[in-house]
Order: C-alpha cells, then structure tokens, then sequence
C-alpha cells in the first residue's frame, strides 16, 4: 500500500512540472517575424534588423559544369553593439557559412580584435549537369533592439586563376581571399608565387584541396592544408597526385598581429574603466598582393640534375685515374732507365753514370731539387719515385768513387773523393737531437748551437745514405725509443734537452717508435668513425621525423627552405639541397682512397728497408688523413640532413663536422713537423666536443646576453693563452701551484734585470699574430654580440687555420724549402675555388635567426639548370675547395722526401 502511495504521490509531481515549467520560461515579446526577400548580384541591400525580425535574402545564379564562378557576400554593420552582435547565416546546397559582426578575432595572449567589414567568398559546389541553376540563401538576425546593416552580394571576377598571369587583389583580416586554380593537361606540379611590395600587415598563403568549407580565418586557416607565413614573398609548390580533383584553392588571409612575421605587437590600450576583455578596433588594416601560379621543373630536369651532380665529381675519379696511369707508366719507364744505368760500361769497366741535370751534384740549399730526379710531386705514389732514383745515383756515385780511388791506393797515396765533388757538403755539427754516423754530436757543435744567435735557416749540409739502411735500429735518427732510459727523470730530462733547443730539427721531434705512433694516430681515425656512426643515426631519425611533421601538419614555418627553388621528391621538400651535398661524400671518399695508396706505398718501402722512407722527408703518419676524409664524408651527410629541413633546433647537424674539420686540419700541420708531442685523439675530441657544447650554448641563450659572452671572451682569452704557453715551450711547462712564480720569475730576469729577445722567435711572431687575431675575435664578439653565433665561432677556427697555414708557407720558404708544382697548382686553385664558394656562401637564401617570413625575403629563384639555387653552388664549391685543401696538406712537403730528417727544422 505504501509503495502505491509513492508511485501516485510522483505521478502528481511530474503532472505539475509539466504544467508549471512553461510558465516560468521568459515569454516572448510577439511573435517573430520573417521577411524574405527576393535578391540580386551587385546590389547593395541597406536594412535594419532587431530581435523580432528575421530577413531572409533569396538569391540564385547558374553555374556551369566546366565554368567556376565566384561569389562573395560583403557585410557592414553600422549599428554599435558589441555585446548583441549581428549574425549572417549563408545557406547553400552543400555547405553552410555564418559569421558575426562585429567579427571577433583573437591574436596572442588572447587578446580580442573586432571588425565592423566583413567579407567572405562562398564554396562553391560542384555539378554535373552542363548547366545548373543554384539558389542560397542569406539570413540576417540579432538579439539587439535594432541593428541596421548593409548587404551586398557580388561575383568574384579572375576566381580562376591562370598559369603564368599575375593577379593584384586587396585582402584584410576579416575580408579575406581565396581563388581556384586547375591543373593543365601535362603539368604535375607548379609553384604558386605570392608577392607583396610591404611587409606588413603579416599575412598567410595556405593551400586547401577543393572542399567545403574554406577554412579563410586567422583562427582556423591552419586546419587544413599548406601553409605559411608571409611578409613580402612565398611560395608552395603544389603537386597534382596531392589533389584528386586536379585543383585546389589559394587562399589569403591577413593576421589580427604582426609577430608571427618578426613585427611589433600593437598598443593595446588598457584605461580604469576599459575592460581587458573590450575588443580593439584595428580600423582597415589591408595589404595589397599579387599571385601567379606557374609550372614546376619535369621529371626530366631531375633526371639531368643528378647526372650532371654525378658527372662533376665522378670527373675528379677520373682524372685521378689518369694521373695514376701516368705516374705508373713513368714509374716503369724509370726503373727500365735506373736498370741500364746499373749494367757496367764494356769499354771502360767503369759503371756508366748518364750525364744530364737530372744526375748533376745537389747542393746545400736545394734540398734535393735537381740531384733527385724523382723529386717532381707524385700524387698517389709521393715519395716512392724519388726513393728509387735518388739510392740507384748514390750508388753509382759510390761505385765511381770506389773504382777511381783503387789507382791511387795501389800507389800508396791516400787519395780521397772531395765531399762537393760527391753531391755532398763538408759536414757541419748537428746539434741536440741531431745524429750522425750513428753518434750524437760533440760538444763543439753543441756549444754552436745553442751560444749562436746568427744560425741560418738554410741548410747546414747534406749527407748521403750510404750508410744510413745498414744502421742498427737504435742509431737510426728517429728510433729512440722509451725502453732506452733506465728511469722516468732520464727521459724528462732528455726531452727537455732536446725540446727547448734554439733550433730543432724534425729528427728532434720524430724519436718515438713509429709503430706506437701508427696506432696514437689511428685512433684519430677509429673514433670520428665511431662518432660517425653514434652522431648520424639519430639525427637522421630526427630530420625524418621533422620531415613527416611538415608534411602531415602542412606547416611549412617549420623548416626554412629556398621556396623558390625547393624542387621535392617524394617526401622530402627540397631535394636539390640534398642532392648537392653529395660532392663532400664523393670527394671524401676518394681522399680515402689516395690516402690508401699512399700508405701501401710506404709500407712496402717499410718492407724493403728503403733507406728514403726510413730517414728522409716528413714522418709519414696517415690516421690523422683517413679521419680529414672521414670527417668530408660525414659533413656531406649531416648537411644532408640538415637540408631536410632546415632550422634553429638541428643547426649544429651542419656545423659539427666543419668544426671538427677545421681542428684536423690544424692537427695535421702541426703534426708535420712535430710528430712525437701532437695531442692525442682522446683529448683532441674533447676539446672539439667543447667547441660544439660552447655552439649550442651560444646559439640558444647567447643571443642579446651579456653574461654570456663576457664568460665566452674570458675563457677564449685564457684558452688562447694557455695554447700559446704549450706551443712556445714544446709541451715542457707545468701548470701548478707554481707556475705565477715562475711567470714572475720569467718576466724579472728576462725584461727587468735584462733585456732579452725571446729565444724562439719564429714560434714568437706566430703566437704573437694569434694572441692579437683571438684577442680581436674576443673583443668583437663581446662589442658586437652577432646572432649568429655559430657562424662566428667557426669564424674563429677558421682564422686560426689560416694564419697558421699562413705562417707555415712563409717558414717554408725561409728554410730555403720550396714547393713542388703539384701543391703549388692546388693551393692557386683551391684559393680561387674558395673566393667562388665564400661568394655564393654570403648570398644568404634564407636564415633562421629571423621569422620564417623574414627569411622568406631572401629567397631567390634557381640559377642553375632550373634545379640549383646559390646555396647548393656553395655546396659544390666548397667540397671541392675542401678536398683541394686536403690535397694541399698532402703534397706539401713531398720537396723533403729526399731530405735526412736532421736537415728539417721546425716551425
């Protein structure tokens, strides 16, 4: 009975409700009205509407199968009710568009833009009748007391746009642009180019397939499609298997705010009684902007690009075939000479030396130049050739020496060969460090070569190798191994006799074992590949995935690209920024491969005991070398994926390995003529990873900071100090508790109790010109504070190598050394190569220390076969500049590869 009750007691309830629920709902004032109107094109309708009222404008016009017509309602409301705004609802056969006016936009910081104009152009649908009658619909209405408003309904002249016509329109934040355009029969591809003569108002270029709705507002025109940012230039390229309708639309539409596109925010004004909700009213800001729409490059000019990018450096391949004949056919012709040479002469018994300058006596001050007929510069083979010819002369020289003094000792005279009558000049003292007949030097010759200050840098004098392959191994000149001294001070102690020498030779520096030093520097070698390899597979899995980003979102900021030369295929977006960095993989490889040859030469003269390869000319090392190439090919291929896509976040992808190329090359010409005390790998790395750690720092928080540089020129300064202290004393200085002490000490003897030069004057000059160029370095960067702090810190490695390369080349020439026509040729071609690719280097297509639409001012048309903009000439230039720098280290010294290593001094 009590759950009956209940039942009935709710049923009473819900009855009520229902009776009392429409009473207490606010009733209407009447009844609305609805007015529907009959409406034509390029009238302009001004009408009133309020909360009772509903105008309905009722249009309709033909549309034609293979015809598209635009259409475009324009509204002005010119009643001031922000709170009650006007709506206009546009109802067509497959779509729908409403708006309201006011229109209210937001911009950053949720900051409200209202606009009294507005404009929109309507979606058309597609038909397949031949013609077609379509009608839509305008609805007007509003909650305010009266609103009056003006309406006008227009066609859309040029909605189509045409391949290769510039078409000026007008566009605004709130009356923005679209316009179509289709595919011709034969093209798959085209680029739509959209200019403007200012800057701003900022403004956004998207492509959008032929759908509705257009997505034509500030807030939504990056649902769909491609996109970016414009202030004076973009461009799309827009592919036809892209679009299955073989169309799409272009649409413009200006921002409420300028800081997307590197402007200013505007003043928002803020008083006591002004809400910070109230709408601003940016009045008319329009911007006036030209399109065209014109084909892309064919398959065929990919085609023509690749093979003419191949035929380039599969020509270096090529020519270095050739030279590698040439050098093996001379290489023959010579040892077919050195045998007739050796066969004795029938009519006299008397070994027959041919006469000619090739034979003629060297002087001291040649180095070998005409006495060595194989001195001329061997590419692939060095100092091999030289090798032969220079052992088969003194042979013979000994033979003749031999067979005239056998007269003179029959008679009891004790007859000898003058020593210049020999090719050889009266021997001189040697010096620390300098051996010879298997025994150092007396005391005499040490106390000339430390008391005088007027030692030449020509040659003291030239010894034969008569004697120098039957050596025990612990006399050869640069044998002294570890294992000779009996404890650890015995061997500091030697080296600070040999190191801090006035004048040091390269047999001074070369007393390591060559096999411990063979492994030192292979590490160099062993750990870039490592690096390699650790380094470039996440960075391609990164650019990948920024490159699926892009073209998953269609947000073409991402990256800054070349747009107007930014030729895709397949996924990627700018192929031909990839496909021009294959030189430096190429060119790499094939230093690989000289540097391979080489070394097989050597160690097969390693094998025969050759005397040349043994003690003559610059110790040969080629870790360093291998990892110079390895370093080229790994720099092509983390530019590669740089040009992925191209941005702040992955630069140094592209930096890392210039850096590291730029520390190698320093290494080795230092190594040249110091090859026992050249940093070891491990610590070179670590340095080279402090450079790249000091890159990203500066790159990310070093823009405008003062702090920053102020800790950057500081540790550049110390550091620059510190290197020149370890250079100038050869490594034989401590850094301790001690070291002020001995500063104080340094500078009270040398400069107050007297005045003294320094003892090592050339080091002197070189640190010198350093400390003052990284001192400049130090104070430009914290005067100017450049943006582009990766750029600058590879400005200073750079400069570096060059004074040093520099200084090396004048030191050279000074020792009275001379460079062979092989290196001579590379380093005029490799400077004029360099002067090109700086030139294409500074054009500047694009930069990510701006805005994408900043950087998009840059960006300039292709110049070379429709496919290769001056960046990827840069590409091209400077791979082959590097691999002619590298060539120029190679070639170098090849004048000493028949030089003892005690007639080489250092520098």
């Amino acid at each position: 009975m009590a759950s009956a009750g209940a039942a009935a007691l709710a049923r009473a309830l819900l009855a009520w409700a229902l009776v009392a629920l429409p009473l207490a709902l606010p009733q209407p004032h009447g009844r609305r009205k609805v007015v529907e109107k009959e409406a034509s094109f390029d009238t302009t309708y001004a009408d009133w509407v309020d909360a009772d009222l509903l105008n309905i404008y009722a249009f309709n016009h033909s549309v034609r199968r293979n015809w598209t017509e635009g259409v475009r309602v324009s509204v002005n409301v010119l009643s001031d009710h922000k709170d009650l705004p006007v709506l206009f609802v546009v109802r067509q056969k497959e779509a729908v568009v409403s708006f309201q006016v006011p229109l209210i936009l937001r911009g950053l910081y949720q900051r409200k833009y209202a606009y009294q104009e507005v404009s929109r152009t309507l979606c058309q649908p597609q038909t397949k009748a031949e013609v077609e009658t379509q009608h839509f619909y305008v609805d007007v209405s509003t909650l305010s007391l009266n609103a009056s408003y003006q309406l006008r309904v227009t066609r859309v002249e040029n909605f189509v746009l045409r391949t290769n016509e510039r078409f000026g329109f007008n566009a605004t934040a709130a009356q923005p642009q679209y316009f179509k355009y289709e595919f011709p029969e034969g093209v798959d591809s085209v680029v739509v180019k959209v200019t403007s003569a200012m800057a701003f108002p900022c403004s956004v270029i998207s492509i959008q397939d032929i759908l509705c709705p257009v997505y034509d507002l500030d807030n939504n025109v990056a649902f769909i499609g491609m996109y970016q940012t414009m202030t004076k230039k973009a461009a799309i390229t827009v592919q036809k298997k892209d679009f299955p309708s073989n169309s799409f639309y272009v649409v413009v539409v200006v921002k409420t705010e300028d800081e997307a596109c590197g402007g200013a925010l505007p003043y928002y004004p803020l008083s006591k009684h002004a809400s910070p909700d109230e709408p601003v009213d940016q009045h008319n800001r329009q911007k006036m902007l030209e399109v065209m729409v014109s084909p892309a490059i064919t398959s065929e000019a990919y085609v023509s690009s690749v093979l003419f990018c191949l035929g380039i450096f599969l020509s270096f391949y090529v020519l270095t075939l050739v030279i590698a004949c040439w050098e093996s056919c001379r290489q023959q012709k010579r040892k077919g000479l050195l045998a007739a040479m050796d066969s004795p002469s029938l009519d006299t018994g008397v070994p027959h030396c041919p006469p000619g300058p090739h034979l003629s006596p060297v002087s001291p001050g040649t180095k070998g130049g005409p006495g060595c007929p194989g001195a001329r510069a061997s590419l692939l083979w060095g100092w091999q050739g030289c090798a032969g010819a220079w052992a088969s002369h003194q042979v013979c020289l000994s033979l003749s020496t031999a067979f005239r003094g056998l007269p003179a000792s029959l008679l009891g005279h004790a007859r000898s060969i003058p020593d210049s009558f020999l090719g050889r000049a009266p021997y001189d003292s040697y010096g620390y460090g300098s051996f010879g007949n298997g025994s150092s030097s007396s005391a005499e010759g040490v106390t000339d070569s430390m008391g005088s200050a007027e030692v030449s840098y020509g040659y003291v004098g030239e010894r034969s190798l008569e004697n120098v392959a039957g050596r025990p191994r612990l006399d050869s000149l640069s044998s002294i191994e570890e294992d000779d001294y009996d404890t650890l001070a015995d061997i500091d102690y030697d080296k600070n006799v040999i190191r801090t020498k006035q004048y040091l030779c390269v047999a001074d520096l070369a007393r390591k074992d060559k096999r411990v030093l063979r492994k030192k520097y292979q590490i160099y070698f062993w750990n870039i590949a490592t690096i390699a390899v650790f380094y470039a597979l996440p960075v391609v899995q990164l650019v990948i995935t920024y490159q699926t980003v892009v073209n998953v979102t269609g947000n073409q900021d991402i990256c800054y690209y070349n747009f107007l030369c930014a030729h895709p295929l397949g996924n990627l977006s700018a192929f031909n920024n990839i496909l021009s960095n294959l030189g430096y993989v190429l060119l790499g490889l094939l230093f690989l491969l000289i540097i391979l040859q080489r070394e097989i030469n050597y160690n097969r003269a390693l094998m025969r005991n050759d005397a040349n390869a043994l003690e003559c000319g610059i110790p040969k090392h080629f870790g360093l070398f291998y990892a110079m190439g390895t370093a080229l090919m790994m720099e092509g291929l983390l530019s590669a994926c740089y040009h992925v896509c191209p941005n702040y976040t992955n630069f140094q992808f592209d930096t890392s390995f210039m850096y590291m190329i730029a520390g190698l090359c320093m290494l080795k010409l230092y190594q040249k003529r110091h090859p026992d005390i050249n940093a070891s790998a491990y610590s070179a790395y670590a340095c080279l990873a402090l450079v790249i750690f000091f890159s990203v720092i500066g790159v990310v928080f070093g823009k405008g900071n003062t702090a920053f540089w102020i800790v950057f020129s500081v540790i550049h300064i110390v550091a620059t100090l510190l290197l020149s202290t370890q250079l100038y004393y050869m490594g034989r200085w401590k850094l301790d508790s001690g070291i002020l002490r001995r500063i104080l000490h340094v500078l009270y003897t040398d400069c107050i109790r007297q005045c003294s030069g320094p003892m090592y004057v050339d080091r002197m000059v070189l640190l010198v010109m350093g400390n003052i160029i990284n001192w400049s370095l130090a104070a430009y960067g914290l005067i100017v504070r450049p943006n582009d702090f990766a750029s600058y810190l590879l400005a200073i490695g750079i400069c570096n190598l060059l004074l040093y390369f520099a200084f090396y080349i004048i030191m050279k020439l000074r020792s009275g050394e001379r460079i062979k026509l092989i290196p001579l040729l590379c380093i005029v071609g490799t400077s004029v190569v360099w002067g090109f690719a700086l030139f294409f280097f500074f054009q500047g297509l694009s930069t990510w220390q701006k805005t994408p639409a900043e950087s998009r001012e840059h960006n300039r048309d292709c110049i070379l076969l429709d496919f290769f903009d001056d960046h990827d000439i840069w590409h091209f230039l400077s791979s082959i500049a590097m691999f002619g720098s590298f060539l120029v280290l190679l070639t170098l010294d090849d004048d000493l590869d028949c030089v003892q290593r005690d007639k080489i001094y250092v520098f």
